[in-house]
């Protein structure tokens, strides 16, 4: 049977093994030591009947406390949101998918010029973001699932 009290100092409410009656533990959540008060035996069970408890090891238990655990666990990325960016002019946010396989003719790649000419058309001031994508297509005349990539731009216009 199970011994439950609070701790007299911060009133956490605390479990204890009946074989821990009487000894001193350490409240998890102050730190510090208490002792377990003994259960008061009542007249309908005399002590003579009642079953001598399995020794149990002594356990210690610890409410770990980090200092600044708040600051730690909440930061912000060193990088602008994208609504702070778009918020800094009139402009809104657009994005431009470029994928390769779009970019071919006949026997020719053209992806890069095609996204050079894009960007160049975009200006340097207005790009907020150049990032590469992977993508599977299935060609239709082998029917194989390929995998090809890309790249995604985030502008302002």
């Amino acid at each position: 049977m199970d011994i439950t009290f609070k701790c007299p100092n911060c009133e956490q409410e605390l479990e204890v093994d009946a074989s821990g009656a009487g000894s001193d533990i350490e409240c998890p959540n102050c730190s510090k030591t208490i002792t377990v008060p003994v259960p008061e035996l009542s007249a309908e069970a005399p002590a003579a009947a009642a079953p001598a408890a399995p020794l149990k090891v002594e356990k210690h238990f610890a409410v770990p406390v980090h200092a600044h655990a708040t600051a730690a666990l909440i930061q912000k990325p060193n990088a602008r949101p994208l609504d702070v960016i778009a918020k800094e002019g009139d402009k809104t946010l657009r994005i431009k998918t470029f994928k390769r396989t779009e970019c071919q003719e006949v026997g020719k790649d053209h992806f890069d010029e095609i996204v050079s000419a894009f960007l160049e058309k975009v200006g340097q001031t207005n790009i907020v973001s150049v990032s590469s994508i992977n993508y599977s297509y299935v060609e239709l005349s082998s029917r194989q699932t390929l995998t090809d990539y890309g790249v995604m731009i985030v502008f302002k216009g």
